[in-house]
């Protein structure tokens, strides 16, 4: 019996081997990311004085962290879709990204050892974010498109099942931040990192288990071509081992200096960016002389589907940095602290996938299931709300500038849904509409969007630094627009209270970032018509 015929609740069975291993690697990657940015303004970089600086380099760091993150899996997917395979693949990542965690636990007070505390700290903080990076490569473009690969072409349950991988991926991201969060919070930050690591151990734990029982098959193996071949004297699987190893002090020098490019303006990290967008169009450009013209236009679709979700995710991201120190400071919080709110998302999507996937199936069986490109506008004006409900709570502030809990979960419901109409559908539609040779590097391509997203959300986040006094706003349509919706006037905007001073800063962003999405919804639902017929019908 082949993979694909042994079913599990009418899907492949290896499926739930991935949704599991997939859960327990985003239990590691959401636990390290409710922290991070925490652990970063609260304890790491507290011998800046400044707070607003403490924040810009805080911020700087965890864009550049993230980016590479997204980075990373188009150089992954290419090593995966040629040489090492996709097992291989994410064996190797796994392995990496288990080291990041537990290096991210140790913190060491070395003065008795006659070196420098903060220079040994330094190390195990930036080369744990490298090994995290490194590793997200080589993981999880693969896993992705391995579970593609389990249906054949044409399968009506891929969206299904891409929206149930998708439960995984938020089942972990929903514990991680409760778990993590509260070791965090109650024993110190470096036990949440170590119980991250653990989970990163068990995500390997349930792939090797999968791939002992075969239900993967032959999907994933390593090309036949390099099995026993060699690269520069050494074996072929070995030798891109190496090369994963020489990334990682690449990446941390790289995640470091954009902490500096976000306050001094260097732009290194930038012109990266930049060079690697150049050269992917170069790679795709060559590709698309060898394709049919079809085949073409579906890839251009991919591209323009990739925008559009970059600009959700620029938003989107705002969770981990921004909305988080938002929730800290400027909202009445109940049962959760600051870090587990990060886990209100995923928790929605726990709840909301199996209604969803079964949604669609529903939807297409009566012939009434929006386009692909339908689905993303709606996803990104979901978004835009969602943001608007958030400045919205500054109607109801207390006198300390804070405002009720209840915003904070309404509007990352919105958030959810949103997310739900896009990220799913994105990635079956990425291994559905690539050219088979091609799947594991567009999936790269397609996490490169993240990339640039955490990026430009780092900027954004930028925007919310709270100055030590308030400035009245020019007058405009946005100063208008932020007036409406948050209630605050230009006589509040130069109030002296920390905590009002704080609010207006975040929901002022908030209300513009909420506006640009809208538009930016609009623009895709006039795009509709175009996208449907580059694709060619894929639905």
């Amino acid at each position: 019996m082949t993979n694909q015929e042994q079913q599990l609740f009418g899907h492949p069975k290896g499926l739930f081997y991935l949704f599991f291993a997939e859960l327990w690697e985003r239990f590691s990657y959401y636990g390290m990311r409710a922290l991070l940015t925490l652990y970063m303004v609260n304890e790491f970089f507290t011998w800046m004085t400044d707070e607003a600086y403490r924040e810009e380099v805080s911020f700087g760091i965890f864009a550049a962290y993230g980016s590479l993150v997204y980075a990373t899996p188009v150089l992954g997917g290419m090593i995966a879709d040629k040489f090492i395979g996709f097992k291989k693949s994410i064996m190797l990542g796994g392995i990496l990204m288990a080291l990041g965690h537990f290096f991210m636990a140790f913190y060491f007070d070395t003065s008795i050892l006659g070196f420098s505390q903060m220079a040994v700290n330094n190390f195990f903080f930036y080369t744990a974010l490298a090994l995290l990076i490194v590793g997200n490569g080589f993981f999880k473009p693969n896993i992705s498109t391995m579970v593609g690969r389990l249906y054949p072409e044409g399968d009506d349950r891929r969206d299904s099942g891409f929206t149930i991988f998708y439960m995984g991926i938020n089942a972990g991201a929903f514990l991680a931040p409760l778990v993590c969060g509260y070791l965090g919070y109650e024993y110190g930050w470096h036990y949440g990192f170590g119980a991250a690591g653990i989970g990163m151990l068990a995500g390997l734990f349930v792939f090797m288990s999968g791939m002992n029982s075969g239900v993967f098959g032959d999907n994933g193996n390593q090309p036949a071509e390099y099995l026993d071949t060699k690269m520069y004297g050494i074996r072929t699987d070995y030798f891109f081992y190496l090369v994963a190893v020489l990334m990682v002090p690449i990446a941390a020098f790289l995640v470091k200096n954009n902490a500096m490019e976000v306050i001094e303006g260097m732009h290194l990290h930038t012109g990266l960016l930049s060079l690697l967008g150049i050269v992917i169009l170069g790679i795709l450009g060559k590709k698309m002389l060898e394709l049919s013209r079809m085949e073409v236009f579906r890839l251009l679709s991919v591209l323009v589907l990739t925008l559009l979700i970059t600009v959700f995710w620029s938003f989107f991201e705002l969770a981990g940095t921004a909305i988080t120190l938002f929730a800290e400071r400027n909202v009445n919080l109940t049962l959760l602290n600051a870090s587990q709110t990060n886990a209100i998302n995923p928790g929605y999507i726990i709840f909301l996938a199996i209604p969803f996937s079964m949604m669609w199936v529903y939807l297409s069986k009566t012939q009434r299931n929006p386009t692909t490109p339908v689905k993303f506008a709606l996803g990104i004006l979901q978004l835009g709300l969602g943001f608007l409900v958030f400045a919205m709570s500054a109607q109801y502030m207390d006198a300390a500038g804070r405002t009720p809990f209840m915003f904070l979960m309404i509007g990352y419901f919105l958030l959810t849904t949103g997310e739900l109409f896009i990220s799913p559908i994105g990635l079956s539609k990425v291994t559905e509409l690539s050219p088979k040779s091609m799947t594991a590097f567009m999936m790269g391509v397609y996490f490169l969007s993240s990339s640039y997203a955490h990026y430009i959300s780092g900027a954004i986040a930028k925007l919310t630094t709270t100055p030590e006094s308030g400035v009245a706003p020019e007058p405009g349509f946005m100063t208008t627009m932020i007036e409406k919706v948050t209630g605050f006037t230009g006589a509040t905007t130069t109030s002296t209270s920390e905590g009002v001073l704080s609010l207006l800063n975040y929901t002022s962003v908030f209300t513009q970032v909420g506006i640009v999405a809208i538009g930016m919804a609009i623009l895709a639902f006039i795009l509709t018509p175009i996208l449907k017929k580059w694709m060619h019908g894929v639905h």
